[in-house]
C-alpha cells in the first residue's frame, strides 16, 4: 500500500468537490441500467456511488425508494418510515428525491425536527423505540403498524460520494433478501425510465398528511443514560474530546454535554460539504474514517488536552478512540476491552448474550471471550448479521474490525441494531471513570495475559471484475500447506458464527491469519492480517497473502 505524499495533511482548494457540479450531475445524468456500474448495488450497508460517477443520481434514489415503498406494501410493513441524512452533499437532494416518493404512495414518514442531521443509531433507535410491545397481536408475529427507517449516507466514504441504504424493522440494516429484492426492482424501474415510480412535488409532500416531524436528537440523548453510566463519568470529572468530523452528529454532542453535565469538548462544529477541514487519508483522498491515524490528525495533534478524546465518522455509526498513552487505538485493540468490561459490568445481562465478531477481527476477542465464558458469534462482514442477535437478546455485544459496534442497553434490552459510534465513544470514558484505567492500558493488560498480536490492513485498487473475481476464491485455489512458515489449520469462504458466504478467504494458522475480500462500498480490496509471533511475521502473511490475491485477479 503506497501512502501518498498528503497524506494527513489538508487538501489543496484545487482538489476540493466542486458541490455545485456534483448537486447538478446528481439530476443531469441518467445512469444506464444495462451497464453494471451504474445499477442499483446495495453493499454490506446500502447503495453507494458518486454522481460524477453516474452511480448515485436521482434516478437512483427515485428508484430504491419505490421499491422500498412496495417491498413495505408486499411484507405488510405499514408503520412509519423513520428517514435521517449525514453532512455529505449529495445527501440534501437525496432526501428531495426520497420524500417525494414516499409522499406520492403514501408512507407515513417521519423527519427530524428542524431538517436536523441524523445519525444512523437515532434512527435505528427510533425504530426500536416505535415497535416496541407492537410485534404481536394476540400472541401471533406480524409486520402490521411496525416502522422501519432509511438513512441517506454514504458512512465515511469521500465527500462526492452519496448513499442510501434501508433499515428493517428489527431497526438494523435490512437482511440481503430484503435487499436483494428492492436492488432488483430497482434497476427494472431505471430500466423502464421509472415507469410505475409515483411521485409528488415536494411542496406538497412536505405539506401531506402522511409527513410528520420526530425529534430524533433529544429522543436519542434522553435515552442514553439507560446504557452508559453517565452519572459516573460526571462525578470522576475527567474531561473527554470529541471531533464530530463535520458529521450528522454535529450538534448531538453538545446536548449530550449539557444534559449530563459531562466535562465534553467539542473540538470543532464546523459543517462544509467540501470536507476542507479534514486531513487526506492515505491514499490523498477525503475520508471521514475515524479508525485512520491520517485522517485523524487533527485530533492526535491535541490529544494530550484530554483524559480520552474520540470521534465518529459521517453518520456516527463509527467511533475511533485516542488515549494519551496509546495515541488512535486499533479498532479491533478498543473492542476487545470494551467486551472485556461490559461482560463484567453489566450484571443485569445475566450469562445468556454472546459476542458478536467478524470473521475479519482480531483473535484477541476469541481470548477474551473464552476467558469470559461467552458464546462467541463469527460472522460476515457487515452488520446486519449481528441486528437479530443484539435484537432478540442473543447478544449482548456485536462489533466490527472497521470500527462499528453498538450493545445492549445495561437492563438486556435492545438499544440499537445498527453501528452506534456515539455509544461506542461514550464507553470509553465509562471504562475510565470506573476503572481508573483508560482503553489503551487495559489493552496493554490483555497482551500480557493473552500475547501482543499485530495487524494490519492493505487496501488497494479493484475494479468490479477483479472485486467479483476476489469474492469467488475457493479453498481449492490455495495450495500451499504453510503461511509464512507455519502450518495452515483452516481455510474458510463461509462464517462459522452462520455458515454463510464471506464474500473472500480466510486463511488461519496457530499463530496467524490473513483474509482476503473486495470492499463492499468502494472500488478496492482489503487484506486483513495478524500475527502473535511479530512484525516480520505479519509481513511474511501479508506478502504471501498478495500473491494468492495477484493469482485470483489475473
Amino acid at each position: 500500500m503506497t501512502i501518498h505524499t498528503l497524506a494527513g495533511q489538508l487538501s489543496p482548494d484545487s482538489a476540493l468537490v466542486d458541490v455545485n457540479q456534483l448537486i447538478a450531475a446528481y439530476y443531469q445524468q441518467i445512469p444506464d441500467a444495462q451497464v453494471a456500474a451504474q445499477r442499483v448495488a446495495f453493499g454490506t450497508s446500502g447503495h453507494r456511488g458518486s454522481s460524477f460517477q453516474t452511480s448515485f443520481n436521482e434516478h437512483h434514489v427515485l428508484a430504491i425508494t419505490q421499491a422500498i415503498c412496495e417491498y413495505r406494501q408486499q411484507q405488510g410493513i405499514s408503520g412509519p418510515l423513520f428517514l435521517g441524512i449525514d453532512t455529505h452533499a449529495l445527501s440534501e437532494p437525496a432526501r428531495i428525491s426520497a420524500i417525494e416518493v414516499l409522499a406520492a404512495n403514501g408512507v407515513n414518514v417521519m423527519l427530524s425536527v428542524g431538517d436536523e442531521y441524523t445519525p444512523t443509531p437515532a434512527v435505528s433507535l427510533a425504530i426500536l423505540m416505535y415497535n416496541r410491545g407492537r410485534h404481536t397481536v394476540n400472541g401471533i408475529e406480524q409486520n402490521t403498524g411496525l416502522a422501519d427507517g432509511i438513512v441517506i449516507t454514504p458512512s465515511h466514504n469521500p465527500p462526492d460520494n452519496g448513499g442510501f441504504k434501508y433499515n428493517a424493522i428489527n431497526g438494523g440494516p435490512a437482511d440481503t433478501a430484503c435487499t436483494d429484492w428492492i436492488g432488483k426492482r430497482a434497476n427494472e424501474l431505471m430500466a423502464t425510465n421509472l415507469q410505475g415510480v409515483q411521485r409528488m412535488l415536494l411542496e406538497r409532500a412536505l405539506h401531506a398528511d402522511t409527513t410528520h416531524r420526530y425529534d430524533f436528537m433529544n429522543t436519542y440523548v434522553s435515552e442514553l443514560e439507560q446504557i452508559i453510566d453517565l452519572a459516573a463519568i460526571r462525578q470522576s470529572g475527567i474531561r473527554l474530546g470529541v471531533d464530530p468530523l463535520g458529521g450528522a452528529g454535529v450538534h448531538y454532542w453538545g446536548r449530550i454535554a449539557e444534559k449530563y453535565q459531562i466535562d465534553l469538548t467539542v473540538v470543532s462544529d464546523i459543517v462544509d460539504p467540501t470536507f476542507r477541514f479534514m486531513p487526506l487519508d492515505w491514499d490523498g483522498k477525503i475520508r471521514m474514517d475515524p479508525s485512520s491515524p491520517y485522517a485523524m490528525r487533527r485530533l492526535l495533534d491535541i490529544q494530550a488536552d484530554f483524559d480520552i478524546a474520540f470521534a465518529c465518522d459521517t453518520d456516527h455509526d463509527r467511533h475511533g478512540i485516542v488515549t494519551p498513552g496509546a495515541g488512535l487505538m486499533t479498532p479491533d485493540h478498543y473492542l476487545a476491552v470494551a467486551i472485556d468490561y461490559l461482560f463484567q459490568h453489566r450484571p443485569a445481562w445475566g450469562s445468556t448474550p454472546g459476542i458478536g465478531k467478524t470473521v475479519v477481527s482480531s483473535r484477541m476477542i476469541e481470548h477474551v471471550s473464552k476467558r469470559l465464558g461467552r458464546k462467541l458469534y463469527d460472522m460476515p462482514v457487515g452488520f446486519k448479521w449481528f441486528a437479530p442477535g443484539l435484537f432478540d437478546g442473543s447478544l449482548g455485544f456485536g462489533g466490527e474490525e472497521s470500527a462499528g459496534a453498538s450493545f445492549v442497553r445495561m437492563d438486556g434490552s435492545a438499544w440499537t441494531t445498527d453501528k452506534d459510534g456515539i455509544v461506542a465513544a461514550l464507553l470509553a470514558g465509562e471504562i475510565k471513570a470506573k476503572t481508573g484505567r483508560d482503553p489503551g492500558q487495559l489493552y496493554e493488560q490483555l497482551t500480557q495475559e493473552f500475547g501482543k498480536p499485530v495487524s494490519i490492513r492493505v487496501e488497494a485498487p479493484a475494479t468490479p471484475a477483479q472485486k467479483k473475481a476476489l469474492s469467488k476464491l475457493s479453498p481449492k485455489q490455495i495450495t500451499s500447506k504453510l503461511l509464512a512458515g507455519d502450518t495452515i489449520t483452516d481455510i474458510l469462504t463461509t462464517a462459522p458464527g452462520n455458515m454463510t458466504a464471506i464474500g473472500g478467504v480466510k486463511v488461519i494458522t496457530n499463530n496467524g491469519w490473513f483474509a482476503a475480500r473486495p470492499s463492499g462500498t468502494e472500488e478496492i480490496y482489503k487484506i486483513y492480517a495478524e500475527s502473535f509471533k511479530g512484525e516480520q511475521h505479519l509481513h511474511e502473511i501479508v506478502a504471501e497473502a498478495q500473491g494468492i490475491v495477484d493469482l485470483a485477479l489475473t
